[in-house]
């Protein structure tokens, strides 16, 4: 795996930012990667895309498990300018549940309308019953195109809405409906990182400008909540040994793979616990940090 000189943070999220986080529902982190890393990240992307038969056909690409498709992308689940936020918010018992790159080239025409506004996490919207429904989890969305201006694929959110279980639309996703009152295409640059609740209600614009939309998501959430993605064959590659533990934990293979170890029974033999203890800062005032 490619090495970057990155500062090595550990520092926690601030009052302000989780303040501003618990509002809205998201926070946008400027400048995360360096432009080294853009350009390296956006490169292994861009790779396998054109290996692709999506990338043969010039037409998009929605590809699940990142890391297991393009393993470059490993490095990204614990960038330290960004994971803090992480564990800041869900704690140490945490995995990549869920995670995926895409790419988007231009549209040539227009697409037949698809109501597309959703909050992640599947069938947990279906089957928790409370108002609002428990975050369970947050994401990690790593911006390696410029979708600064309105247009360009951004990402269209509803700010606030990660407190409302239910959205007002049309009875089948293919009807016509107008846009949901405030919501707002997100303009970032290439590097900046979008940290969002599972719950935000969003969806993905159209983009029909001349840049290609290329976007890496990591999902987080803890490890009594199964993965999603396919992880279960990764330590056969032989780029896996090259990971340090607390990516081998997000991606899956920590412990002794018992039940009793992924609902946090262990935390001496849990890499992030570890790490965390080390430096100080397990919060007792906060739950998920607490051993």
């Amino acid at each position: 795996m490619t090495q970057f000189s990155v500062i090595d943070t550990w520092t926690p999220m601030t009052a302000a930012e989780r303040e501003q986080f618990e509002q809205d529902g998201f926070l946008v982190i400027p400048g995360a990667l360096s432009s080294e890393e853009v350009d390296h990240y956006h490169g292994a992307v861009q790779r396998v895309y054109m290996n692709s038969p999506e990338g043969a056909d010039g037409v998009a690409l929605h590809q699940l498990s990142a890391a297991t498709y393009c393993p470059e992308l490993a490095g990204l689940a614990d960038h330290p300018a960004v994971f803090p936020y992480v564990w800041s918010l869900l704690g140490w018992n945490v995995h990549v549940y869920h995670s995926h790159f895409d790419v988007h080239p231009m549209l040539r025409k227009p697409r037949p309308f698809r109501w597309e506004w959703h909050q992640d996490g599947g069938r947990q919207n279906r089957e928790i019953e409370v108002d609002p429904r428990p975050r369970l989890s947050v994401k990690l969305a790593y911006w390696l195109s410029d979708v600064s201006r309105p247009g360009r694929g951004n990402l269209t959110v509803i700010p606030g809405s990660h407190k409302t279980n239910w959205l007002p639309g049309p009875p089948r996703r293919d009807m016509a409906h107008p846009r949901p009152e405030g919501a707002v295409e997100l303009t970032v640059n290439p590097g900046d990182v979008l940290l969002f609740d599972r719950r935000l209600w969003h969806a993905r614009s159209d983009n029909y400008s001349d840049f290609t939309r290329v976007v890496a998501f990591f999902g987080y959430t803890y490890r009594w909540i199964t993965i999603r993605d396919e992880v279960a064959d990764l330590p056969r590659q032989p780029w896996f040994e090259t990971l340090n533990p607390i990516q081998r934990q997000l991606l899956g293979h920590v412990g002794d793979g018992s039940g009793d170890h992924g609902w946090g029974h262990f935390p001496e033999t849990t890499p992030l616990y570890g790490a965390l203890a080390e430096r100080g800062l397990l919060d007792p005032a906060y739950p998920p940090l607490i051993p």
